[in-house]
């Protein structure tokens, strides 16, 4: 029988992360799209960062015939690599008025984003940032394909800590880094080293 569950953060109850997630403004719009793949993983980290953005979507599919509509209106710019890409500390200041700027952010694998751009030519489409470089992933939990892959909520951070600076998104790691210890201390200290390189947690 499976525990019961937070409706909101969807965290076993007793486990539940609600009391750590801020509730952030942003003036960048952020739309996640998330491949189901996702939806049911224990380490969903789209959630986590659209629970603490009050101006943030989460949307769930392999294809999105709605994307236009949610477009609409807005200065769109996909987060993903792409040879005409630029990071996001190249982009001129947020307009001040419409239209509003909208960082789209698919989330999944590598190869799971990949099909969600193959089956959305709108999203494919779309003009392209990357992040600057920065401090590796916390992510110690998850095997990254490269040492600078992020989950998605640390890219949003990375993101909106460029585009809004002075402005910092930090509270956003705190749920985040709860979920990582909780699951080391899950799988126990020696489990953790043994696949995944790391030592026991630190307090």
């Amino acid at each position: 029988m499976s525990r019961p569950a937070c409706a909101r953060c969807q965290r076993p109850l007793s486990l539940c992360l609600c009391a750590l997630i801020p509730c952030l403004e942003s003036r960048t719009r952020v739309l996640l799209l998330q491949h189901p793949s996702e939806r049911r993983h224990p380490l969903n980290t789209a959630r986590l960062a659209a629970l603490g953005l009050v101006n943030a979507q989460l949307e769930i599919g392999e294809d999105f015939p709605d994307l236009p509509r949610w477009l609409d209106g807005h200065q769109p710019w996909l987060l993903f690599p792409g040879p005409e890409a630029i990071t996001v500390d190249q982009l001129p200041p947020a307009p001040n008025a419409e239209p509003k700027r909208l960082l789209v952010i698919p989330d999944g694998t590598w190869r799971k984003a990949r099909l969600l751009l193959h089956a959305n030519p709108v999203l494919a489409a779309l003009p392209r940032v990357t992040l600057p470089p920065g401090p590796p992933s916390r992510y110690r939990v998850r095997k990254a394909p490269t040492p600078e892959a992020l989950s998605t909520v640390e890219a949003v951070v990375a993101a909106l800590n460029a585009l809004e600076a002075p402005a910092r998104f930090d509270a956003l790691l705190a749920p985040f880094e709860a979920l990582i210890d909780g699951q080391i201390a899950a799988m126990g200290a020696e489990t953790f080293a043994r696949n995944h390189g790391g030592g026991a947690p630190q307090d």
